[in-house]
């Protein structure tokens, strides 16, 4: 999850809480920064509380925290290994803290006492991007609301290049916050330049590295969907916009308009630095899209209740994947001898679910195993209007084709189970989730987290909301050190099971 964000759990209600009171300021005036000893940050966070925990990215994480006047903050600590040097730490922050743009969330203070480095920013009470896009489907995002956030990221990136910071770490739709008004803003935090800058996808942090990120986050916009930006650009290769648009549009889009922002998205994501467009060229194109002048944001970013489930809550299978402890979920996975008699006619029970949560959260990939080889193709029916006899007729030719990769899969032969299942997906004209879910658990077993990823996100669009499909996904992410990413999908995912456990 972006920094700065929203929780849907606001614990901080005590007024007797005592830390300064931080002068209102408004985005887009250049302020001074406070220096907040670590006190008045331990008192505003409720002593870092793991309920104020709104965002998490490795050793880092943010916090929810309020001021004495009432005001809302968002706390990120850093650990003492990625700003060794307090001075250049302050240094860097007060840089920051001299921006003032609508586009770009305001840093307001800082703490640098002994080995403590902390951030305090103005806290967005909208929630990310990446909330409203990937996992809000009952509420789409409109197409007019995608060509503005567009925009306003493309102007925050333009005003923060012009003054001075090129860079910016890890952007996607996580780092891409809403306002009170509804507008999109960047988070301040991704403009800090530690020792842990991105070093993803084109090379060390750099201006095209950035171009190459924003084009990820048009992709995400076109499709609605998590790409991570490793995948955008054969997400895109050789498809129109009817192919890629996201279906929860219902075809209320303009052609014209997708196809200039998918142009737009193939130059930027383009390997050879030449070939990018700059961020001007960026800005100017889209803002030939913006035919309204004024977007109802709080009406189109309606916000919706979500139960926050934290990482404790998770089931054994979620908690494996968390800790990416493949043996752990290999081990749910896998039933003794008695469960595989029964393997056929098991229902999978809530707290089995639960299960497959907290292997994940642990990434546990023996437990997961022990999960997935339990349920079977259970959840299948979910998605299919026959029945599963019926299904199991229909690709009579190809049974032995599975059979033989599900033999493989439950002796952990995960080498022999990706050729058969890869050659059952292939002459299926519609393949449904748990094959996926199984090929990506063994692309797991066998280091290759990229694959694993994009079986997961297969599984997740036969089947929207399965949370198998989100908790090997958050595997795969951690296993790519995309750990901000990982951690929000695990969370979803846990969500998910949760809801399908209640019904």
């Amino acid at each position: 999850m972006g920094c700065c964000q929203s929780s849907t759990v606001d614990p901080i209600e005590d007024p007797e809480v005592a830390v300064p009171s931080q002068p209102e300021i408004g985005r887009g005036g250049e302020s001074t920064l406070t220096n907040f000893s670590f006190f008045d940050l331990t008192m505003a966070t409720k002593n870092f509380s793991p309920e104020n925990i709104i965002s998490e990215d490795g050793s880092d994480m943010v916090y929810k925290g309020r001021l004495l006047n009432g005001g809302l903050i968002a706390v990120k600590t850093y650990t003492i290994m990625a700003w060794p040097d307090p001075k250049h730490f302050v240094e860097e922050a007060e840089k920051v803290g001299k921006l003032g743009h609508q586009r770009v969330v305001n840093l307001i203070g800082y703490c640098c006492e002994d080995n403590e480095r902390l951030l305090v920013a103005e806290f967005m009470p909208n929630d990310t991007l990446a909330k409203r896009l990937f996992y809000w489907r009952s509420q789409t995002m409109e197409w007019l609301t995608r060509l503005r956030v567009a925009y306003c990221v493309a102007e925050g990136l333009d005003y923060c290049n012009t003054a001075g910071f090129a860079s910016y770490n890890n952007l996607s739709p996580y780092k891409v916050l809403f306002d009170e008004d509804g507008d999109a803003c960047l988070s301040c935090f991704g403009l800090m330049k530690g020792i842990k800058d991105d070093q993803s996808t084109t090379g060390s942090v750099n201006p095209e590295s950035v171009i190459f990120r924003f084009g990820t986050v048009l992709v995400n916009l076109l499709t609605g969907k998590q790409v991570p930006p490793s995948h955008a650009p054969e997400m895109i290769y050789g498809k129109n916009v009817i192919q890629l648009m996201d279906p929860n549009l219902m075809g209320i889009f303009s052609i014209e308009e997708a196809t200039i922002v998918l142009q737009l998205g193939s130059r930027c994501l383009q390997y050879e630095d030449q070939e990018n467009p700059n961020i001007k060229d960026i800005v100017a194109t889209l803002e030939t899209l913006q035919t309204i002048t004024e977007v109802p944001s709080n009406e189109m970013l309606e916000m919706t209740n979500h139960a926050e489930v934290s990482l404790t809550q998770l089931s054994p299978l979620g908690e494996a994947c968390s800790r990416m402890d493949l043996v752990a979920i290999y081990k749910i996975l896998v039933p003794s001898n008695e469960m595989l008699e029964m393997i056929n006619h098991a229902e999978v029970s809530s707290t089995q679910l639960s299960s497959l949560g907290e292997a994940c959260s642990r990434m546990d990939l023996l437990a997961i195993h022990k999960i997935l080889m339990k349920a079977q193709y259970e959840d299948d029916k979910e998605v299919i209007e026959s029945s599963f006899e019926e299904w199991i007729q229909e690709v009579k030719d190809l049974q032995e084709v599975r059979e033989h990769g599900d033999k493989a899969f439950l002796e952990q032969d995960f080498k022999t189970a990706i050729e058969c299942y890869s050659k059952f997906v292939l002459a299926r004209r519609m393949v449904y989730p748990s094959v996926y879910a199984r090929r990506s658990l063994s692309y797991l077993f066998c280091d290759d987290p990229d694959q694993a990823l994009l079986d997961g996100m297969r599984a997740q669009e036969v089947f929207p909301d399965w949370p198998v499909a989100f908790y090997l996904q958050s595997v795969a992410l951690a296993k790519l050190n995309m750990n901000t990413d990982s951690a929000d999908i695990l969370k979803e995912a846990a969500i998910l099971e949760a809801k399908r456990s209640q019904k």
